[in-house]
């Protein structure tokens, strides 16, 4: 799904459905009964939060435990329904990356499953004290971690998002509205069933995790201005997605970017691991966020490394968007056919395909300030062996993850040991880098006292 922008502000306000703060101002072209029906279920929302806050661990492990055997237990309907999504984005001539995105086999389903199961086992965040101390007057101060509240998803054709989103939410004790791309409808309808049952079986609120199935893009756009309804809204997709969430959201919004990611092979670096490096962050998986874009290789080091790594990722069918020197040595090493020259736009894609963007700089510095100019802040990579410099990248690199003789593609909640991932942020308050439970959390202040009162 991709939320297009609306010309318009004109505002429409209705009475606050939660007591004190005004309903929220809807762009005028978005359908009232879009409207309603999402703020209907994010009243629904809002009570099943407050159920949620109140649960221990014991219970919302147990409830992550069920909906995981829920899902195992419908994949049969799982799967297909996800190839009914699958035929039509077949006949719509959806990318093969896209495809890929989408599709949920046996093996895909158990896995959405086992994240469950991973995520009950992680400590719960509500509760933790972060800091607390006792004043000179004997004041008790604590900030302590709680809930959200209800949470909002806009994500695109990524169904294991549908499974990850709701399973976090529980854990932090939140409800969560999902509001997934129409390419997917069918494989979200089926997962969010088989997750309501659970709770329902449980005794909790099915309301835990709600499915936008109606009111189409405005639906998303009456989630983006539920204000006062929805606390936060995590946009996960496209550029174009994200950036439409971040203009028009009148809800806190936690930005998850797109990931135009470097390596950058330095003069110093060891042949073998830059080939290694690039290659996995490039083949492993080209359609997700955190697959590599761009490759910079420093020109002292280019003869020796690139005739290797333009074979190997020719022999991977990557297609090198390569300036002339580039171009020189994909001819050399017998790879010109996998080659292309690069045009204007090439620095700043995001392929999500067997495409690399690719350039000989003639010193890190001239690497940094690539990066600087094209970076979308999620994850940079470096290959060397010269520890001065990789301080200088860690150092300087504005992103996310910055990496360091390490492929790209660890940029993950589950290869931190976070269990399943809502998103990466990519922006610098609150939230940054993959993002888990303790950031599906905000804080309170609790101040005990016997008495005190302040001169």
């Amino acid at each position: 799904m991709t939320v297009t922008d609306q010309a318009g502000a004109a505002a429409r306000q209705s009475a606050s459905p939660t007591g004190g703060t005004p309903a929220p101002a809807q762009p005028a072209a978005v359908d009232p009964a879009a409207v309603d029906y999402v703020h209907g279920v994010a009243r629904r929302a809002r009570v099943a939060s407050r159920r949620l806050a109140l649960l221990s661990r014991a219970d919302k492990d147990a409830a992550l435990l069920a909906m995981a055997d829920a899902v195992d237990a419908a994949t049969g309907q799982i799967v297909a329904a996800n190839a009914e999504d699958l035929q039509r984005g077949r006949d719509a001539g959806m990318a093969t990356g896209l495809l890929d995105r989408l599709t949920l086999d046996d093996d895909r389903v158990h896995a959405v499953a086992d994240a469950l199961r991973q995520v009950a086992s992680l400590p719960d965040p509500v509760g933790e004290v972060v800091r607390g101390s006792t004043l000179a007057n004997g004041l008790q101060i604590r900030q302590v971690r709680v809930p959200m509240g209800v949470v909002g998803m806009i994500y695109e054709a990524r169904p294991n998002v549908t499974v990850d989103a709701a399973g976090l939410a529980l854990k932090s004790g939140n409800a969560v509205l999902l509001r997934g791309g129409s390419a997917a409808a069918s494989s979200n309808a089926a997962l969010v069933a088989a997750l309501r049952s659970a709770l329902a079986e449980r005794g909790l609120p099915e309301d835990a995790v709600n499915l936008l199935s109606e009111g189409g893009r405005d639906a998303a756009r009456a989630l983006m201005t539920a204000r006062g309804l929805v606390d936060l809204v995590i946009p996960r997709g496209g550029a174009d997605l994200i950036q439409t969430v971040v203009r028009e959201s009148t809800v806190p919004v936690i930005e998850t970017g797109v990931g135009n990611c470097h390596v950058y092979v330095d003069s110093s670096a060891d042949v073998q691991s830059a080939v290694d490096i690039v290659v996995n962050s490039k083949v492993h998986r080209p359609s997700v966020c955190n697959a590599a874009e761009s490759l910079l290789v420093h020109a002292d080091v280019a003869d020796r490394v690139l005739p290797a790594l333009l074979a190997a990722l020719a022999a991977e069918g990557v297609t090198v968007h390569g300036d002339d020197a580039i171009g020189d040595a994909a001819r050399a090493a017998g790879a010109d056919r996998a080659y292309q020259p690069i045009a204007d736009g090439d620095d700043d894609t995001e392929f999500l395909s067997l495409d690399l963007s690719a350039r000989v700089v003639g010193s890190l510095d001239e690497a940094l300030a690539h990066v600087q100019e094209h970076t979308s802040g999620h994850t940079e990579a470096i290959v060397t062996a010269d520890r001065a410099a990789a301080r200088r990248w860690v150092a300087e690199v504005d992103a996310a993850a910055v990496m360091v003789n390490a492929s790209t593609r660890f940029t993950d909640g589950g290869e931190f040991g976070f269990g399943a991932e809502i998103g990466i942020s990519t922006q610098k308050l609150h939230a940054r880098g993959p993002m888990a439970l303790p950031e599906l959390t905000t804080t309170k202040w609790v101040v005990e006292g016997d008495g005190q009162t302040r001169a």
